[in-house]
């Protein structure tokens, strides 16, 4: 398997990190993620000026026509920078919905405005009091007369606080239907919330709420659960990112901080950690390109997600966590990047099934093989 970027990826790569390198320090990102909307709006125009926002859409739908391994090189740069523009939740999952689901006339409409970024979405598909993966949704919608009616409730819904279009999960008579609604339409109670890591969400609730069937209306049971795969590949790639920070900055510390008059690199018991790190972020890297490769390949596999996304949780906790300890008291305040690098490793391991919800799913595969080893 050739791993090797082409040019047009590695300047895909470049551009993105130069972007985002120039955008956001540290102390700029407190300052944007503390004032509404949560992201500065010119990165987000220029995000979408350079293809970013509709990359994996068709180019007949305004987008790029990239493919999994090019969304993966995204989704790195926005962890390297922890970069709080919803790239993943309002356009490129969410997106992926409509492009595989929707009519032409949908397609039309909505892809092209969310490649421009003109147009935020958000899927809304977790629901309160269920652990991942998510059983049989509890939020219905029923036909009536011409229309469809959905009530329950949603929650979190990332990037739903600023949505502008929801695509909601509802079961039906047929299996479990995709609806998009306005999140300003009658009975639509939307309760905004921001995570402990800066991101931004919402409660949302329907009540009776008038909706239109993404597509036809038949399960789209199938099409949610590769989106889920897609969504954790991302993750585990943005998760990459953010290690390969956390390291960065720790070792950097390790090589000008000073004790007892010589530098931190020279004890040998700290450098040893720092090793360990390095391999736990190699770790999480293999697996991160393999659920990559797998949805290059067209296999958007649960159980390699759920390989990936278990690995990427335990190296993430281990790297984010030594990365605070190894800088000590500055590693714990909030001027200094390092914490909030584990801040974002800790909600990414709590999205879409954490490593305890992963190590689950693949028990309950271990009977699919001839022989398992530990």
């Amino acid at each position: 398997m050739d791993f090797e970027l082409t040019d047009e990826q590695r300047m895909l790569q470049d551009t993105v990190r130069d972007l985002l390198a120039r955008g956001y320090d540290p102390e700029r990102r407190n300052t944007v993620i503390d004032t509404d909307p949560g992201f500065d709006p010119a990165i987000w125009r220029t995000l979408a000026e350079v293809g970013v926002l509709g990359l994996t859409f068709a180019e007949d739908d305004g987008g790029m026509g990239a493919g999994p391994v090019e969304a993966m090189l995204i989704a790195t740069e926005i962890g390297r920078r922890l970069a709080p523009e919803p790239v993943l939740t309002a356009a490129l999952i969410p997106g992926g919905l409509v492009a595989e689901a929707g009519t032409e006339l949908q397609r039309k409409e909505i892809l092209p405005k969310v490649a421009e970024g003109a147009l935020r979405l958000a899927f809304a598909h977790t629901e309160p009091g269920h652990r991942f993966p998510a059983p049989a949704s509890a939020t219905t919608a029923v036909r009536q007369g011409d229309s469809w009616v959905v009530t329950g409730r949603k929650h979190p819904v990332e990037g739903g606080d600023g949505a502008d279009l929801l695509i909601v999960s509802a079961a039906t008579e047929s299996g479990a239907g995709l609806f998009l609604i306005d999140p300003k339409a009658a009975g639509v109670t939307r309760r905004p919330y921001r995570a402990h890591d800066g991101s931004r969400g919402a409660d949302i609730e329907f009540a009776s709420v008038v909706a239109e069937p993404l597509g036809s209306a038949g399960d789209a049971a199938a099409l949610i659960d590769s989106t889920t795969v897609r969504a954790q590949a991302l993750l585990c790639a943005e998760a990459v990112g953010a290690m390969e920070e956390a390291l960065r900055l720790t070792t950097e510390y390790l090589k000008t901080r000073k004790q007892f008059g010589v530098a931190l690199r020279t004890f040998q018991t700290l450098t040893q950690r720092a090793a360990d790190m390095y391999v736990s972020l190699e770790l999480a890297r293999s697996m991160s390109y393999y659920v990559t490769m797998s949805l290059a390949d067209g296999v958007p596999d649960p159980t390699i997600a759920a390989r990936a996304k278990l690995r990427i949780g335990r190296s993430g906790r281990h790297i984010g966590q030594e990365a605070v300890q190894l800088h000590g008291g500055i590693g714990m305040t909030a001027e200094y990047p390092v914490g909030h690098y584990l801040a974002r490793l800790t909600a990414i391991n709590h999205t879409l099934g954490d490593t305890t919800d992963n190590l689950r799913t693949l028990a309950a595969h271990v009977g699919d093989h001839q022989l398992a080893e530990l």
